[in-house]
């Protein structure tokens, strides 16, 4: 991954980094994956496809697509929380308020996965929470604080030999921990852990090597910064490309197998030839998620640092560009609010087509497996999650507004 290595640059260019305006691209490729994004819990929470869209005995083309486009939202989200981060410093924040706020904000989103997305995903406070996205984000976060304070290149060899390398430890388990099993389950194997007789987190999302693309993504910030960025960047994404199929072609290293407990569908091993050739290709693109292998890193950083090099050339001044930059620019509130919303339109459309909705609101699919009767084709899934988008829009602007007109209001960077 050599040409990777160029994430150490640490010069960002003979201008001013004082008074930098926002990077405009990488507002634009958050907001991207937000809206992609809504498009997983859409099919989630509206599917009449009761198995997962990895299973290759049940799975087409179409669904399976549906299910890996939206694969490059959560990598997207970790690097570009680093990104942001170092942005911060280079706009004047010294590194002791960046770690400050990494900690505090890291404590925050731990505290409303468990509390407030907890609800919102389940509709009640069930036996159980499920630590996704926002949890592996809060607790990376919480990491980072300790990883800014390092010199640059320390920090982008750090995420980067942590991508590359973290697969090694694939053969680890938590019984080689004893008594602290659950901190190995909690650093990089799914699984449960039991806190009380009545109460255990499940763990979706390991933070290795998640703690790995943010602190690649704040070595990201400093390439931002130089002249010569939209080539660098550029260069980047088509070599992790590239290097995805030269490594999942191999079918030696990268992929490993899934090694949780299986309450989140997970590929597992090689790729094979399949009876179809379309289901060959969804055995090549089906890599492992939880936790998430280097096969799925590559396969989603790469495409989008080339997303990102692009984007730096839209001009976001209207159309699909200005409703990108809006989701983009308030990330956390409109990933809480289209929880609540997805949720809720499944109740009403349950209604409304008289399918079975009880189970909605006592668990709802992250608990429940969907009851026979209910759910829709994808056509139907895609049209909910249009609605959806387009109903979070003005919500979204309104913050995003007023957010830009109260910057003095610093406990707003925390929503």
């Amino acid at each position: 991954m050599s040409t990777a290595m160029a994430f150490t640059a640490t010069a960002p260019s003979p201008i001013s980094t004082r008074q930098l305006p926002r990077v405009v691209s990488v507002d634009l490729l958050r907001g991207l994956v937000m809206v992609i994004m809504a498009l997983d819990h859409a099919r989630d929470y509206f599917s009449n496809q009761h198995f997962a869209p990895e299973d290759l005995s049940q799975t087409f083309g179409a669904l399976f697509f549906t299910r890996v486009i939206t694969h490059y939202c959560a990598p997207v989200f970790f690097l570009l929380a680093g990104t942001g981060a170092y942005l911060a410093v280079s706009r004047g924040k010294s590194v002791q308020q960046v770690s400050r706020f990494f900690w505090t904000r890291g404590l925050w989103l731990v505290f409303l996965e468990l509390t407030v997305l907890r609800f919102g995903w389940n509709f009640t406070f069930a036996p159980f929470s499920l630590m996704q996205v926002i949890w592996a984000l809060g607790w990376s976060m919480v990491a980072m604080a300790a990883i800014v304070r390092l010199p640059i290149r320390w920090i982008a060899v750090f995420g980067i030999s942590m991508i590359a390398l973290h697969n090694l430890l694939d053969g680890i388990t938590p019984a080689a921990f004893g008594k602290i099993s659950w901190l190995w389950i909690v650093l990089h194997v799914s699984g449960v852990i039991s806190i009380t007789p009545r109460f255990a987190l499940l763990i979706g999302y390991p933070l290795i090597p998640w703690i790995g693309v943010m602190a690649s993504g704040y070595a990201l910030g400093a390439l931002l910064l130089r002249q010569d960025h939209g080539k660098l960047v550029l260069r980047i994404g088509v070599f992790l490309t590239l290097a995805f199929f030269v490594l999942r072609g191999l079918n030696h290293y990268g992929n490993s197998f899934a090694n949780g407990p299986g309450f989140i569908p997970s590929s597992v091993g090689p790729w094979t030839v399949q009876p179809t050739l379309t289901l060959t290709i969804i055995s090549f693109f089906d890599t492992l998620k939880y936790p998430p292998s280097l096969d799925y890193l590559l396969m989603t950083l790469g495409p989008a640092l080339i997303a990102l090099a692009w984007f730096d050339r839209v001009h976001a001044e209207g159309g699909i560009a200005r409703i990108l930059l809006v989701f983009g620019r308030v990330p956390l509130f409109y990933y809480v609010l289209h929880i609540y919303l997805i949720h809720a339109m499944a109740v009403i459309v349950g209604f409304w087509f008289h399918q079975p909705v009880s189970w909605l609101w006592n668990g709802g699919f992250i608990i429940h497996p969907a009851p026979e009767g209910y759910g829709h084709g994808l056509p139907f899934v895609y049209l909910m999650w249009m609605i959806a988008v387009v109903l979070l829009y003005l919500p979204s602007k309104w913050f995003m507004e007023f957010k830009s007109r109260h910057r003095d209001w610093n406990w707003l960077s925390y929503l």
